[in-house]
């Protein structure tokens, strides 16, 4: 009886404390010490710690991989870029301000991953609106919502797809095909929805200013993350794992920061997020503790089989609930294995809802809670009302549209 006890309350506190973050300091400092906790009392065998481990190593290493590659492309100047791009381009109308907020975060999330646009780009919107005279709140929302939502595309695009790609079965460019519909599906609803609900702040007048002037393209950057999409194709198409395509790709950048000295081994490093790495394996083993003792049979009961439409709405919302409840990357790690058995359609249909149901709560992604310190950072308090009235518009309506396109790419190329 220990045993189910201890790796609930472990589960709790880790999530709790990557919430909260007390004393702000890393999500790895509590998650280390719970993982340990649930191995000292039996809750899982040193064998399953190893199973996590190898299950996990591959994922992390990619994740670190991109890490860099983003912060890298950073240096190089990439967002800085973007930002004067949307400055120009939006001709002072908020509007156009939004739509190129969309384009920029929907390919950013989609490369780069959810950390990159809200990390990186974020702080880029805060500024691109402020020299605008633009309220930030329609560009800023979008970022938070765009790293949850366009993070279905392709596999290196979130941390859950990650997690659940070896478990689809499928390749590189085969997840995106079956993504495609599904990430452009849902971005139109989020653009619809974001935009009529910000109707006011998007109508208020922007204070006229000069743009600013056009800075060098980052060519060397943009040909590296082309590079690196391409490595990712390939590597998949012959069985390499993509995770050396992502150290590639990252590896070109940091020797030629490394070169030019603009960067440093420690930056590099850090730029990795090792406590962040540890976070992410410690989670994985108290998962699997919790998952071993009572979630996955309950789980199990109440997820749909088959990949029918009716079954695929079934596990979306199974998974967006189970997101808002526990996070999106413990969803991922307990449901991946039982949508499994239905093949991939089922386990993308997860994917649908632990990416776009954590929008309807601060709690349902890490990507989310990070976004409300930056807004917090720009003084622009986040209300939870604010937050929760458009995630109950969004959530529901682009989970939906999402998991028919699933269906119709089903349809028509096949699981």
């Amino acid at each position: 009886m220990l045993a189910p006890v201890v790796s609930v309350l472990a589960l709790a506190v880790v999530l709790v404390c990557a919430v909260v973050r007390p004393f702000r300091l890393p999500e790895a400092v509590f998650a280390v010490p719970a993982a340990g906790a649930v191995l000292a009392v039996g809750a899982v065998t040193s064998g399953a710690v190893r199973e996590e481990a190898e299950r996990l190593g591959p994922v992390i290493g990619f994740l670190a991989a991109v890490l860099v590659l983003a912060k890298l492309c950073d240096d190089e100047g990439l967002f800085h870029a973007c930002g004067t791009w949307m400055a120009r381009w939006s001709r002072r109308r908020p509007q156009r301000l939004l739509g190129a907020v969309f384009v920029l975060a929907s390919l950013i999330t989609a490369v780069l991953s959810l950390d990159a646009t809200v990390v990186l780009l974020t702080p880029v919107v805060f500024a691109t609106a402020g020299r605008m005279g633009a309220r930030p709140a329609p560009h800023s929302f979008a970022c938070a919502h765009l790293s949850n939502t366009a993070s279905l595309l392709l596999p290196v695009s979130n941390l859950t797809n990650l997690l659940a790609f070896t478990a689809t079965g499928l390749g590189f460019t085969r997840f995106a095909l079956l993504m495609l519909l599904p990430w452009l599906s849902a971005i139109a609803v989020e653009y619809v929805v974001v935009r009529r609900f910000f109707a006011r702040d998007l109508a208020a007048p922007a204070t006229p200013t000069d743009p600013p002037p056009a800075g060098p393209v980052p060519l060397f950057a943009l040909l590296t993350v082309a590079g690196t999409l391409g490595g990712f194709a390939l590597a998949s198409a012959t069985g390499v794992d993509p995770a050396w395509a992502a150290a590639a790709g990252a590896g070109v950048l940091a020797v030629r920061a490394l070169v030019r000295r603009t960067t440093t081994p420690g930056a590099i490093v850090r730029a990795a997020a090792p406590p962040f790495l540890a976070f992410v394996l410690a989670l994985g083993i108290v998962v699997r503790a919790v998952v071993d003792h009572g979630l996955g049979s309950a789980l199990a009961h109440v997820l749909p089989d088959g990949t029918s439409l009716t079954a695929l709405l079934g596990v979306a919302a199974v998974a967006a609930v189970l997101a808002n409840l526990i996070n999106n990357i413990p969803a991922t790690l307990a449901l991946v294995p039982l949508a499994a058995a239905s093949g991939p359609g089922a386990v993308l249909a997860v994917l649908l809802g632990v990416n776009i149901g954590p929008n309807l709560t601060y709690a349902g992604s890490l990507a989310t809670l990070l976004w409300r310190r930056i807004s917090h950072d720009h003084d622009h308090p986040v209300g939870l009302g604010e937050f929760s009235r458009l995630g109950l518009l969004t959530v529901p309506a682009a989970l939906a549209a999402s998991t028919v396109a699933l269906w119709v790419s089903l349809q028509l190329f096949g699981g």
